[in-house]
């Protein structure tokens, strides 16, 4: 695996990795958040369920005929999808809020990193810029070492060629 220490981090990527780990940290905050409130209201449901299907239970079991059972469920089916609508409405007022609450913590984060993105891409370019000129400038001196030794070789045959044709 890659081995990163606070030295061979550049400031830049530094403030852009710390930035990033406040963003996460916050959204995880947020969700928590919700997934908090889902849960209390879930426990509240199925702790009012308890109680509810408890007293209906005893109703029924107080009925004295059919007909006295069959009103007693029937009178309970309107209360109970009320309260399904209910707990849809609570359910859309938490994803509301958690939705509301990301936003604003995308709004507050974007600026910063923004900032350290564009700062890491400047830094990304000039070290490609550097590094650039740096094999430029080598390819340069390692071609001008080639055509001194082709230069010498060349001059060497020539002063050679000279020496055996004056003998």
């Amino acid at each position: 695996m890659f081995n990163f220490t606070q030295q061979s981090m550049s400031p830049a990527i530094k403030a852009q990795v710390d930035a990033q780990f406040s963003f996460f940290t916050d959204m995880a905050k947020n969700m928590f958040e919700s997934v908090q409130k889902v849960n209390e209201l879930n426990i509240q449901v199925a702790a009012t369920v308890m109680d509810e299907s408890l007293v209906s239970a005893r109703q029924l079991l107080s009925a004295s005929d059919r007909n006295e059972a069959l009103s007693i469920v029937a009178g309970q089916s309107q209360p109970a999808a009320e309260k399904v609508r209910a707990y849809q409405q609570h359910l859309q007022n938490i994803f509301a809020e958690a939705r509301v609450g990301m936003t604003k913590t995308v709004e507050a984060h974007v600026p910063e990193s923004t900032r350290t993105a564009e700062a890491v891409v400047r830094e990304l370019a000039q070290r490609a810029s550097e590094e650039t000129s740096k094999a430029s400038q080598r390819q340069k001196e390692n071609f001008e070492k080639l055509t001194a030794s082709f230069k010498q070789n060349s001059d060497r045959g020539v002063q050679g060629n000279i020496v055996k044709a004056t003998h």
